[in-house]
């Protein structure tokens, strides 16, 4: 199989999308699902390692098939073929398992009615973020939603949210998805715009409020996402200079964020980042990959911050990385590392990653020749402290909300390692102990299968176990607000 992306433009994939009728999208539905199901089970490691982080998986793989393939003949449009393929994925609880289109999706501002309010997850509660101006009969910014169409409003999200826009099990789902409760998104499977919902303010009796569409004028709905939820700015990597400190942004980890430049910068700035005063570390929103591994994006900030002769000795140790020996597996690896010793630049600066990944190519050969299932490898061994001096001299503070995930999430592994460094903001996402991507076309050519093909199993953060602020650290504040945000984070340097 191919394991790489195919050279199929996103503007072909769409004209095709267009022309095809419902009852192909049914077919593909049916097809993709199966092809999913087929390729997680021939080498995904949670089908044959045991243990409580594979448990889901081993659930939902058919019992989820099964109840996606039911849903099949509700399947009218590409939007639809998305939907269902987001749900099978999502089932699995692994934010490293997703099926994703291959063309321009809906995006997070997307809906086709809405009834002119947003709301926000906060403090374990629904509450409304956002009024349009114009809206008649409508609740104020801060009631809680108790209820919509007389289904209590835990009941209805769950139907409405849960596996379609995002994991309801985790705090990060609820923040991402929560503008969406009272829109029409266009998922077929799901409620629309809720006739009559009950808001409550403070202590007062719930109110009933008729819902009534608004039209969806250009920018409306961004405008409301934009004043629930932290959206990253455009540019992504950036420092600048809060109330006399740095702040510095990395909102992404993508390949296409402006790294060179960005790490020119951090070392031009690194004496004033040392300085007495401190720093901001802003990772919120921080997701994204790189090709190889958005790890290295992180740990590469931290060294050229605090030095690799300071913060080697405090990364934390690999431990043993556990192998599914599938052939599916072998050309994977054995493609990836043709590709990291064809590019100049990743042989001059990662040459232990190609010699690492040579010998889990030879160590899989050896296992498919002998008929094991799977091996186990160590990983990086901690490192004794060196004993060279901390060169931050100031407090540090990183901020982070549900949006860091991924190589986010691995990157605070080293900083809450480090000294004088706090954890601030919000609960992160999470990510589960099968790492490394594998991305796989699926038969429709309209979506993509991505999922960890290999297992941590000593990882010392606990599976899907996010971040989550200490006491006098959490941000309870509105997180759309940077102004009120940057000046609760200035208190914390105070």
């Amino acid at each position: 199989m191919n394991r790489f992306l195919t050279a199929v433009s996103a503007a072909a994939v769409m004209l095709s999308a267009a022309a095809a009728s419902a009852q192909d999208f049914r077919a593909l539905a049916q097809t993709d699902l199966q092809a999913a199901r087929d390729e997680l089970r021939a080498n995904h490691p949670a089908a044959v390692i045991p243990g409580a982080a594979g448990d889901t998986f081993r659930s939902w793989i058919d019992g989820g098939l099964a109840d996606a393939q039911s849903r099949v003949g509700q399947v009218n449009s590409g939007d639809a073929h998305a939907y269902l393929m987001r749900y099978y994925a999502a089932g699995f609880r692994d934010s490293n398992i997703s099926i994703t289109p291959t063309y321009e999706g809906l995006g997070p501002y997307f809906g086709i009615s809405w009834p002119g309010i947003a709301t926000g997850w906060r403090n374990g509660r629904y509450e409304v973020t956002y009024v349009h101006p114009g809206v008649r009969n409508a609740p104020r910014i801060g009631d809680v939603v108790v209820s919509c169409n007389l289904t209590p409003i835990e009941e209805y999200a769950r139907a409405k949210l849960d596996r379609w826009e995002g994991n309801l099990d985790t705090e990060a789902g609820r923040v991402t998805s929560a503008p969406y409760l009272l829109w029409n998104r266009n998922n077929p499977f799901v409620s629309g715009l809720p006739s009559t919902c009950e808001f409550q303010r403070g202590r007062s009796r719930p109110r009933a409020v008729d819902l009534r569409p608004v039209p969806v004028t250009p920018g409306v709905l961004e405008t409301a996402y934009r004043a629930t939820v932290y959206m990253p700015p455009a540019t992504p990597l950036n420092i600048e200079t809060v109330d006399g400190r740095p702040w510095v942004h990395v909102h992404s980890f993508a390949d296409s964020a402006g790294w060179d430049a960005f790490n020119s910068l951090v070392e031009s700035q690194a004496a004033t980042l040392r300085g007495p005063q401190g720093f901001v570390l802003d990772l919120r929103a921080a997701a994204g990959s790189s090709a190889y591994t958005s790890t290295a994006r992180g740990y590469g900030l931290a060294n050229r911050i605090w030095t690799p002769e300071f913060t080697v000795s405090r990364q934390p140790a690999a431990g043993e990385i556990t192998y599914r020996a599938t052939r599916g597996n072998r050309d994977w690896y054995a493609e990836t590392l043709g590709r990291m010793q064809g590019d100049p630049r990743f042989v001059q600066e990662a040459g232990p990653v190609i010699q690492q990944t040579q010998e889990i190519v030879a160590a899989l050969d050896a296992a498919l020749a002998s008929g094991q299932q799977t091996f186990t490898l160590p990983g990086r061994a901690a490192v004794a402290d060196t004993g060279a001096a901390n060169p931050v001299q100031g407090p540090v503070v990183v901020l982070v909300d549900a949006g860091c995930s991924g190589g986010c999430l691995d990157t605070l592994d080293l900083l809450t390692r480090l000294p004088n460094v706090r954890i601030a903001g919000s609960t992160t996402a999470t990510d589960s102990i099968f790492i490394e991507p594998t991305v796989e076309r699926l038969p429709s050519n309209y979506s993509d299968l991505s999922y960890g093909h290999k297992a941590w199993t000593s990882r010392q953060r606990g599976n899907n176990q996010p971040f989550t602020p200490a006491q006098g650290l959490t941000y309870t504040g509105n997180p759309a607000d940077e102004t009120a945000v940057r000046a609760w984070v200035g208190t914390l340097f105070q």
